[in-house]
């Protein structure tokens, strides 16, 4: 027998289902965003203080990335990307400072997608651009996702959450 369902609406679940399924979706609702604000520390703090200190995976791509910009070296240029990434993620670990993560992060994430741009070889499997990615490629898109998550994290900041937009 099917769940009985109201248009709009998930399939009624039995009543020790359903208590369960609140509790859990309680649990979501209150911690999902508390949860991507350090998700979104704890990446940025991690891959920003890897590229100062010469582990980065992405340490070539970014310096082929930043090769022909003026003022600072390409190194002098990884470690300033680096630490920006640093302050990104430190500023998401405090609400008062979400608003600020953001701005950085927003300016950070130019310079992420510059390679799809400058570096197409790099980016992209030889013939089968646009599609086609490569890894690094890959690892450039994701950043998609974290866009994503510092939206929703940016319409706490006056208190709103997810549901109060919705309706």
């Amino acid at each position: 027998m099917e769940p009985m369902t109201t248009p709009g609406t998930s399939p009624r679940l039995p009543s020790a289902l359903d208590r369960i399924d609140q509790l859990i979706a309680r649990f979501m609702h209150r911690w999902g965003t508390v949860a991507l604000r350090y998700s979104l520390a704890a990446i940025f703090i991690w891959f920003g203080l890897l590229k100062p200190l010469g582990l980065s995976p992405a340490e070539e791509l970014v310096l082929a990335t930043v090769d022909w910009m003026p003022v600072l070296s390409p190194r002098g240029w990884l470690h300033l990307i680096g630490w920006w990434e640093v302050l990104i993620g430190v500023t998401f670990l405090f609400r008062a400072t979400i608003r600020l993560a953001i701005a950085l992060l927003a300016m950070q994430m130019v310079g992420t997608f510059l390679p799809l741009v400058m570096l197409p070889e790099v980016s992209f499997q030889e013939g089968r651009l646009p599609y086609g990615l490569t890894l690094e490629g890959q690892y450039i898109i994701k950043n998609l996702l974290i866009l994503s998550a510092a939206i929703v994290i940016g319409g706490t900041v006056r208190g709103g959450t997810q549901s109060q937009c919705e309706s």
